[in-house]
């Protein structure tokens, strides 16, 4: 017979997958809410001054674990279901990947979830508290009940139908039964509030103790407030009642009881801690500066009580025995001055409009005055032009370095004025579309210089009051310099002199700063009208916080609670050391930044927003459960902590990780010993109890309990055969030849690729 040619050389790479689901002892290491401090009074600045964070359930389900040996040769080793020669330790090559849950509960991201949802909500505060809707029907009974009985007008018979009749009853027994019933308990009522106290509300906000990174400017690119402020802790204590302590109604009850606070600190001269001083700071949110504003009407407030005080004290001086006799007069005059400024006593609700009447405005700082003695006098004064009897100077601040008059040798005096009235970002949009709607005329233009000019002549009688016998070149010296142009000429008798005048603009025919001086009177400031009404406009601020409802409350606070956020992911990123979470961070700051920036925000895109922060904090919990799981940061690791750390943030990164060393590498050493504890544990369960990995019923036990395998049964087993043959003719060119097998639990592929010689066939 013909001689047989040689089999080829078949090279076997054979690789087994290993599935770990049991970690055992590397349990997930997030620590659950503390719900008895929570829930039992212990609620304090710990868990309503911070957000949570972190996974509610492990990030982390499954280990793949492939051991690989890429050049065998066939007839050196035996794989059965009995027995088999490969031992995964002896691999040389082994290979890891993770498993990532599915969209893991976490917790900073169910806080933001709820909090947005607010958004959508329509009903108002009284609608959602049912306490409003009964006593207006009260009230409108009471108004309109003579109306009823006079007015000739037949009763509509649909309204005396049974069905009706016993709707209102159930409706009003339902807001009865609603107003009894408080959305907040009265232990979590009293822990958050501190109702008992004088500062309600207000201490525990005050009291929080935060801890997170501060970020430089990072609440001007979100438009939100400080993070030490009041609006930003208010914030938080919103997001948390909103999720632990029931919700939309909870939010709505803290809201009315902050409204209540905020109006009693009004009534009672008591500042607004936690805001920043001076004017709304129109970077911040809207609430914040409504809030800001609210501190500006108490200061002037204050400062006007505080200077009325002063005032009946030198006059109390001076009456001395009068005040005795006329002891009534004298106690009704008293009653409206010192116990206004006294801080530490109540104060009558009709106290904040008595604050500013007509009738005691020659007393009070700032005062409105009308038709009074004293503005009739004043108004005279100013009109003696000819006259050698010159007023008495009044409201002078300080000399203005060593300037004088220019009609006389007196100093020029700085006075005492009114500071310009503060305003927030929705009263300078109301004022700007006033002013545009004047139009471009010459009327209307002059009209808006006039409407702008308020400030300027009050600063003119102020000026006129301190500097008696003054001009205007005098006034614009002080108040514009660069409108008094003075230069240097040469006099009648040679003499070099400086001489100045108002400036080109300043002698336009009609200017308005030669009108306004026209008209202005010689009044100090403490008896002008007040350009800032701080009671009017502390007033609008309140009813503007009244009428908020839970949905436009949570819209002023969103950016408030994306900074805390976005505050927060930073701490904890900078323990983690995360490159993509670090950008990722970036990103979502930038695009929430763009969005908050709009005066109406896409709160459809806001939505995408939170799903960025969500993933980061998904990729951070899945990076602490692998650090959990190898290890990191113990003692013990000693030279290889570095590489375990690259190790596992190579996991996080890429979707397979080569492991340096195999099984005798550091990170093979305890990906072994997590293999090992699991085996133990699977003792521990009935024999015929389906573990779920893939080995099926055939899997190996231990023979009589003798020793424990370290691996299970591989979840899946390939084998890849390689060779080269002649095809399709013996004298043909040897040519490459593959063959692909898959074995799994419950699935077997075979695929292989087939060359053949095509030169001469």
């Amino acid at each position: 017979g013909c001689p047989l040619t040689p089999l080829p050389p078949i090279n076997i790479a054979i690789r087994f997958t290993y599935v770990l689901q049991d970690w055992q002892q590397y349990s997930w290491p997030q620590q659950p809410p503390d719900f008895d401090a929570l829930l039992g009074g212990e609620v304090g600045g710990v868990e309503f001054g911070k957000l949570p964070f972190g996974a509610c359930e492990d990030p982390i389900s499954e280990l793949h674990l492939a051991t690989t040996w890429p050049h065998l040769t066939e007839g050196i080793v035996v794989d059965n279901d009995v027995y088999s020669d490969l031992d995964p330790l002896q691999a040389p090559h082994w290979s890891v990947r993770v498993r990532k849950a599915d969209s893991p509960t976490c917790l900073l991201g169910d806080f933001l979830t709820e909090f947005f949802k607010l958004c959508s909500k329509k009903e108002s505060t009284e609608e959602i508290l049912g306490r409003g809707p009964v006593e207006d029907e009260g009230k409108d009974d009471i108004s309109h009940a003579l109306s009823k009985l006079t007015e000739p007008t037949a009763v509509p018979i649909p309204k005396l139908s049974v069905s009706n009749m016993v709707h209102s009853a159930r409706k009003r027994i339902r807001r009865h039964r609603r107003v009894d019933e408080s959305p907040l308990s009265n232990d979590v009522l009293n822990s958050i509030l501190l109702v008992r106290g004088a500062m309600c509300l207000y201490r525990i906000l005050i009291a929080f103790s935060l801890s997170t990174v501060s970020i430089q400017n990072l609440y001007n690119q979100l438009k939100s407030a400080p993070s030490d402020s009041l609006t930003y802790r208010l914030a938080l204590c919103v997001c948390l009642v909103n999720f632990y302590h029931g919700g939309v109604r909870a939010v709505a009850h803290l809201w009315q009881e902050f409204v209540l606070e905020m109006r009693y600190r009004w009534e009672n001269n008591y500042l607004v801690y936690g805001l920043a001083s001076g004017s709304p700071d129109l970077r911040c949110c809207l609430l914040h500066q409504k809030l800001q504003m609210l501190n500006c009407c108490i200061e002037r407030k204050r400062a006007r009580d505080d200077g009325r005080k002063t005032a009946e004290g030198g006059k109390e001086r001076e009456r001395g025995r009068e005040r005795k006799v006329s002891g009534a007069t004298g106690t009704e005059n008293g009653r409206l001055g010192p116990e206004s400024a006294e801080m530490g006593r109540e104060v009558s609700p009709g106290k904040s409009w008595d604050s500013w009447s007509d009738s005691e405005g020659e007393d009070e700082f700032f005062e409105c005055l009308s038709d009074t003695e004293e503005m009739k006098e004043a108004g005279s004064t100013d009109g003696e032009k000819g006259g050698a009897k010159v007023a008495k100077p009044d409201g002078r601040l300080h000399p203005h370095g060593k300037l004088t008059l220019l009609n006389s040798q007196e100093p020029l005096y700085i006075p005492v004025t009114q500071e310009p009235a503060p305003m927030t970002e929705d009263l300078l949009e109301e004022q700007s579309e006033v002013l545009a709607k004047l139009g471009t005329s010459a009327e209307g233009a002059h009209l808006r210089a006039r409407m702008q000019s308020a400030c300027l002549l009050s600063d003119m009688e102020s000026f006129k009051a301190a500097n008696p016998g003054c001009t205007l070149e005098d006034f614009v010296r002080w108040y514009s310099p660069r409108d008094y142009v003075e230069e240097e000429v040469v006099d009648e008798n040679g003499d070099t002199v400086v001489r100045g005048d108002l400036s080109a603009r300043m002698k336009i025919p009609g200017n308005m700063w030669m009108e306004a001086w026209a008209t202005a009177k010689t009044t100090p400031a403490r008896r002008q009208r007040r350009l800032f009404d701080d009671t009017k406009e502390a007033e609008k601020v309140l009813h503007y916080l009244a009428v908020q409802k839970p949905a436009d409350l949570t819209r002023h606070l969103l950016p408030c609670i994306l900074h805390a956020a976005i505050l927060k992911e930073k701490e904890e990123e900078s323990v983690e050391d995360i490159l993509s979470v670090r950008k990722a961070i970036q990103q979502a700051t930038s695009h929430a930044s763009k969005l908050l920036r709009h005066p109406s925000p896409d709160y459809k895109k806001l939505e995408d927003v939170i799903t960025q922060l969500i993933a980061v904090e998904t990729v951070i919990a899945r990076s602490r459960s692998l650090k959990a799981k190898f290890g990191i940061g113990k003692a013990e690791q000693g030279d290889n902590a570095e590489d375990l750390e690259r190790f596992v943030s190579s996991l996080l990164e890429e979707p397979e990780v080569s492991v340096i060393g195999a099984g005798r590498g550091p990170a093979g050493s305890i990906i072994h010993k997590l293999f090992v504890s699991a085996q133990r544990a699977a003792l521990l369960a009935p024999l015929d109890e389906d573990t779920g990995r893939g080995g099926g019923a055939d899997d190996k036990k231990p023979m009589g309990g003798a020793s424990v395998p370290d691996f299970p049964p591989p979840a899946g087993r390939e084998i890849l055969l390689r060779t080269c043959v002649p095809r399709p003719a013996p004298y043909s060119k040897a040519l490459p030849q593959r063959l692909f097998c898959v074995l799994m639990r419950e699935d077997f592929r075979l695929a292989g690729a087939f060359s053949s010689d095509t030169s001469f066939f």
